[in-house]
């Protein structure tokens, strides 16, 4: 990764927003410090500082295309699951993005790599074959992964049918 990409990647973005507005905060005495400092643990943790979570989470229960689907967030008692390169992520804990009729559902409940590779929202694209996802959009599919991964648990490999 190049130092501009680690710049300008989420992560490193948003913990400088974070930060920058703690501090911001802080001065002007409107925070107190063990807020501001919770805070910087929790933009940390996002940021990728402690990824004891995903990595603790390597997950192998086979979970086939058909049982995937069932976790789309139209059941709300059950978690919402993506799956990255035949790797199943719960990111239950971002209904607001990935349950149903949120701008990310179309990924939910499917291996959707293609369609994260080529940063596409339609339908059609969020499919498990990446093949013929050019140099660029796997790096953007690594990307994607790298962010899941950083963020949520891995409960699952999909397998056939």
């Amino acid at each position: 990764m190049s130092w501009w990409d680690t710049i300008t990647s989420t992560p490193a973005l948003l913990a400088a927003s974070a930060v920058t507005l703690s501090a911001a905060l802080f001065v002007r005495g409107r925070a107190d410090p063990s807020v501001v400092s919770e805070q910087a643990k929790e933009v940390a943790s996002a940021a990728g500082a402690d990824t004891s979570r995903a990595k603790m989470a390597q997950a192998s229960d086979p979970i086939t295309p058909s049982q995937l689907a069932q976790y789309d967030g139209s059941d709300p008692s059950k978690p919402i699951y993506v799956a990255i390169k035949g790797r199943v992520f719960d990111v239950s804990g971002k209904k607001e993005m990935y349950g149903k009729g949120a701008g990310y559902n179309v990924f939910a409940g499917r291996d959707a790599s293609k369609g994260l590779g080529m940063s596409s929202l339609d339908p059609k694209d969020a499919v498990s074959d990446y093949s013929s996802l050019n140099e660029a959009q796997i790096k953007t599919l690594d990307q994607w992964e790298g962010f899941f991964e950083k963020r949520y648990s891995v409960v699952g490999k999909v397998v056939a049918e």
